[in-house]
């Protein structure tokens, strides 16, 4: 049909798919197939239900749109231009630039281009989370739909409903097929999140080719298995069918929903429409001649954008937004001069702002060689903040107790269907899930952590990562941190993951030594706005230093502080550890000084704090004169030369663990003050 007999709706879904197909062919990178299959879905979505208002992405009772199949980015770039979605800034204030610019669409997959590769929070305003890695975007979701729920149970009351958004998230075939969604899909059944609502691009494509080759699931069945509402729309194209499916979504009660779309990947395009050929590359200029004429779209235009276009997106998503957003901001005035105190926390919330004295009630703890595992130090300061901070949620992937993060407070019930107030989440055998969970509450702007063995951080490795990419303040809480296990043997001691997890960038690993360097940090955990933190905590009890002797655990805000040091004269010797072992260099040390040797003794709880103080503060704790250094680490030992150089000593793991009693393990391995004085006296020898 030509350009001017094609009615508004249709020329708003074709200037979805040409900007998608032009976007992607000049950057000569990307993947056209799903924009031009789902614009028609997309475009009803947003025209129609989506409560978005484009001058204000962030306003708090909005719903969320989460595009999960994120290789179809240009969908979500050409939906936040031609409505017109205003930038935010940092500090969450409103600016006046567009969130993605006609030159942005134009730049796609270029340097500072606010259309990237793949739909990035924090980037491009109105991309409600990072997406790309299939499967991490409707795990995600599942955190946003708990959030909702949380937050109309605490702050909604009669007449004034402020938090029951929705949330939807496009998935697919890839998205489904990836372990998360299994966890996600379950744990969203349990729930009974019925605000949440899936819509699945049933297109049978993958990179590889037709799905049949490694994929056959029964997806309706599997999701009815979960406990979800299904329904179907057998062409994506018809948008009186998406819309009557999206209603069925918004009556449901007490089940999440997922949309079956079956659709044609690069609809229109004559030579490549539902191959793997339109997956992953560029139509070719000769191909989108065709497939536009195939829209009756003018052959040789690029980035064009019709007359009227802008305006019915303004007329549908822009006007409803705006009214819906007006009546909110009606309702919370109206809330606020009811209950001030509920008001004040939405705002403290929402600006990623902690209550005054959120830190008051943190204890402090006394000497005590027997000590406590600082898992357990943990829980008290824990309950302490929680105390104080009424959303901050704490979860635990079946090991509430184990990891000791049970928040032992007044009304601090389990959440649960009928429970929604609940600040204790059970995430059940769901290690990935639960960190996406938490990624998809911090989001929201509440404060979660999520606990599991240190061992076990490697099946959520991937939200891991995304909560540092998206600069999230989540905290991941790891227990049971190092051969210090003993008996239960290799399987569960962890190696490599120390490693592994001071690799992510903008991640802060803190192994507190004591637990008055748990509490320390706790308070550099709990505050901050933009980066995630992975506490990193003792299963066995250590003692509780006495800080009357050594040095106070404050220099934990510093990422490492001279602990100890020789009682006359400059140290010959610097031993550095972290976490359990650093009780183990105390004792070295004393063992040194008896023999007449100066040694000092450095606590490293948390490398990245300790790289980002200037240069004269890292010297004075590691004089680079002293090269006799001997780092004590039950973990691998990659990335200690740093602090060691190239004459120092490393004494930590080059195999996995194995099962034995504690004294028996470390000492098979090393960990024993008398080898940590050898390895130091060998060195100045």
């Amino acid at each position: 049909m030509p350009l001017q007999e094609q009615d508004i709706d249709q020329l708003c879904i074709n200037t979805i798919r040409t900007l998608s197909i032009d976007a992607i062919q000049k950057a000569n990178s990307g993947h056209p197939g799903t924009p031009m299959a789902l614009a028609p879905v997309a475009y009803t979505l947003w025209q129609r239900f989506l409560r978005f208002d484009p001058a204000d992405p962030i306003w708090p009772g909005r719903d969320r749109f989460v595009l999960s199949a994120g290789h179809a980015s240009m969908l979500l770039y050409s939906l936040l231009f031609l409505a017109e979605v205003k930038a935010v800034d940092p500090d969450y204030e409103v600016v006046g630039d567009p969130a993605v610019s006609l030159d942005d669409v134009e730049r796609f997959r270029q340097l500072d281009s606010r259309a990237p590769g793949h739909p990035e929070y924090r980037w491009t305003s109105g991309v409600e989370a990072t997406t790309g890695p299939l499967g991490q975007g409707i795990a995600t979701s599942v955190g946003m739909a708990i959030a909702s729920k949380w937050q109309s149970a605490r702050f909604d009351h009669p007449g004034f409903e402020l938090f029951d958004f929705d949330v939807y998230a496009i998935a697919g075939d890839g998205c489904l097929m990836e372990g998360v969604s299994g966890e996600a899909a379950s744990i969203a059944g349990h729930l009974k999140l019925d605000n949440l609502c899936w819509i699945y691009d049933n297109n049978h494509i993958t990179i590889d080719g037709r799905t049949e080759i490694a994929y056959e699931d029964d997806v309706a069945a599997r999701f009815m298995g979960y406990g979800w509402n299904v329904t179907r729309i057998g062409d994506a194209n018809d948008t009186g069918l998406v819309a009557r499916a999206l209603e069925e979504f918004k009556g449901e009660e007490g089940r999440p929903t997922l949309i079956v779309v079956d659709s044609h990947i690069g609809y229109g395009s004559p030579h490549k429409q539902d191959t793997a050929a339109v997956h992953g590359e560029p139509l070719g200029e000769e191909e989108v001649r065709e497939t536009k004429r195939a829209y009756g779209w003018p052959e040789d235009a690029r980035f064009l954008v019709p007359d009227g276009v802008k305006e019915r997106f303004a007329e549908g998503v822009g006007r409803r937004g705006a009214e819906l957003h007006a009546e909110w901001e009606r309702a919370l005035t109206g809330f606020a001069r009811e209950n001030s105190g509920l008001a004040a926390e939405i705002e403290a919330m929402q600006r990623r702002e902690l209550p005054e004295g959120w830190d008051a009630d943190i204890p402090g703890f006394e000497a005590d060689e027997k000590g406590i595992a600082t898992r357990k130090a943990s829980q008290k300061v824990e309950n302490a903040i929680a105390g104080r901070v009424p959303w901050l949620l704490a979860g635990s992937a079946d090991l509430t107790d184990s990891t000791s993060v049970r928040l032992e407070l007044d009304g601090a019930v389990d959440f649960e269907p009928g429970a929604f107030e609940g600040r204790q989440l059970h995430y059940g055998i769901r290690e990935h899930e639960a960190a996406a969970i938490s990624n998809g509450l911090s989001l929201s702007k509440l404060r979660p952590l999520w606990s599991t063995y240190l061992t076990f951080s490697d099946y959520a490795r991937p939200a891991i990562r995304l909560s540092s990419l998206m600069e999230l303040p989540v905290i991941h809480l790891f227990t049971h941190d190092s051969i210090g296990l003993g008996e239960d043997g290799p399987t569960h001691q962890p190696v490599e993951q120390l490693a592994s997890l001071r690799a992510v960038p903008g991640l802060d690993v803190i192994r507190p030594a004591d637990a008055n360097e748990v509490a320390e940090a706790w308070r550099a955990a709990i505050d901050r706005r933009h980066q995630p933190v992975a506490l990193v905590l003792t299963r066995q009890d250590v003692p509780v230093l006495d800080r009357s002797r050594y040095a106070s655990a404050e220099g934990l805000r510093r990422g490492g502080y001279v602990l100890a040091d020789p009682d006359g004269g400059d140290p010959e010797a610097i031993l550095i550890a972290t976490g359990s072992e650093v009780a183990l260099a105390l004792a070295a040390h004393e063992e040194l000084s008896a023999g007449g040797v100066r040694s000092r003794v450095v606590s490293l709880p948390c490398w990245e704090l300790f790289d980002r103080q200037e240069d004269a503060y890292r010297d004075e704790v590691l004089p680079p004169s002293v090269t006799a250094r001997v780092s004590i680490e039950e973990a691998s030992t990659l990335g200690w030369d740093r602090y060691v150089g190239p004459e120092g000593a490393k004494i930590g793991m080059h195999t996995f663990g194995t099962s034995a009693p504690l004294k028996d393990v470390q000492t098979k391995f090393g960990f024993t003050p008398d080898r940590i004085a050898e390895a130091a006296r060998g060195l100045l020898a």
